[in-house]
């Protein structure tokens, strides 16, 4: 799979491809039909959730659940079309993109397989993009990353492309601008304040996030892998190993590793350590209580079943206990590690490599994406809590 950068191009590996665009709020996701001028030929040739079939094009729902998409059947885009621009927007009247930078994801149409990725970076003002293009190229489909902003919303993009739009007489006159057309709008939002100038491009990006399909990942703190392999969300049972070690030989030590599960809102939903060791209709299990930290490998095992976990659990801290009021200053050796539970892969791996005179560590983070994706983020941020229960709060301010 290919991250991509603002200007980057791919030549399409797949005839039929779906571009789906994913961000933390609800986005609005559109696809136009563009001729060799770069408009339009008509309003049919603007495709989105009231108008969802054009000829070779079409929009598919993510049901509120997965994000929206665009899909392409290069084979059945007609003959003078030679570009497909998919734009997004918020689907919240106003809001902008100012740190909610979209992901959009360019997969194959028929099996799901990511092709590549692209977010756009630095955004603010705007509220809506042109994400990303298909176009064709020397009898070559191509996709584009485009990432340009418009501050004036759907409307800028839908009039720059040659899309009519509704002009209503606004409360107070506009500065002079070009005129606008009258007549039936495709999409009846789209507001009819003459768009402003579009912002420029957005300036180039670093390479996309960390994903499994290298293998095994080993994070620093505060570094980001996302759970996903050959294209496809990681979807099944995971184990989040903790182990410790006694920083003075002969000096037992009593750690408790448990999970810390949240809703969307940062609501706590239950927590998984040595007294309750099963959580959210089992879906979420520990191995019970290690009391001395003595031994090689993992201390206390959590078993998530990533597959089974109610719909509205969107978050998991782990995190590690000092019961017996010992700091981790007497800890060695701290890590945590997640493995593939039915292969025992293991396929991230995280070592604390500092210690705080505190009595409890966050140590990661599993953070569900609106794409459905999660995410593992190494934490080893430290509280100051012997039991569980004081780091529910904590906790759902580092999600």
């Amino acid at each position: 799979m290919t991250a991509m950068t603002p200007g980057s191009n791919i030549p399409l590996t797949a005839a039929r491809v779906a571009v789906d665009v994913a961000a933390p709020v609800r986005l609005d996701v559109s696809g136009l039909l563009l001729t060799a001028d770069g408009k339009v030929r008509s309003d049919d040739d603007f495709i989105f959730y009231n108008q969802p079939q054009g000829p070779g094009v079409s929009y598919r729902s993510g049901g509120g659940t997965a994000p929206d998409a665009i899909v392409v059947d290069t084979a059945a885009v007609p003959p003078g079309i030679e570009k497909i621009v998919v734009t997004a927007s918020p689907d919240a009247a106003g809001q902008t993109f100012q740190g909610i930078e979209p992901t959009a994801t360019i997969r194959n149409g028929d099996d799901g397989s990511a092709i590549a990725t692209f977010t756009p970076p630095r955004l603010g003002t705007e509220t809506a993009l042109v994400v990303v293009e298909i176009y064709l190229r020397n009898g070559v489909w191509k996709a584009r990353a485009v990432g340009q902003g418009y501050a004036n919303g759907l409307a800028g993009i839908a009039t720059d492309f040659g899309v009519s739009v509704d002009e209503e007489p606004a409360a107070v006159p506009a500065p002079a601008a070009p005129p606008v057309a009258a007549a039936p709008t495709a999409d009846p939002r789209i507001a009819a304040t003459p768009p402003p100038p579009a912002a420029p491009p957005a300036a180039p990006a670093a390479t996309g996030k960390i994903n499994l399909d290298k293998g095994r990942v080993s994070l620093q703190k505060n570094q980001t892998v996302s759970l996903v392999k050959g294209g496809r969300p990681l979807l099944s049972q995971v184990k989040m190993g903790l182990g410790w070690e006694p920083a003075f030989r002969g000096k037992d030590i009593d750690l408790d590793a448990s999970v810390i599960a949240y809703g969307p809102s940062r609501n706590h939903l239950d927590s998984c350590y040595f007294g309750k060791l099963s959580i959210l209709g089992g879906s979420i299990k520990h191995s019970g209580d290690n009391l001395t930290g003595e031994g090689a490998g993992d201390d206390e095992v959590i078993v998530v079943d990533l597959g089974r976990l109610p719909a509205d659990t969107t978050g998991l801290v782990f995190t590690v206990n000092s019961f017996s009021g010992q700091k981790f200053t007497e800890v060695a050796k701290a890590y945590c590690r997640l493995m593939d539970a039915t292969t025992g892969e293991e396929l991230v791996r995280f070592d604390l490599t500092s210690a705080e005179p505190q009595t409890g560590v966050m140590m990661a983070k599993l953070i569900k994406q609106f794409s459905g994706e999660w995410e593992m983020t190494a934490m080893g941020d430290f509280v100051k809590s012997r039991t569980v229960r004081g780091m529910v709060k904590p906790a759902a301010q580092a999600l």
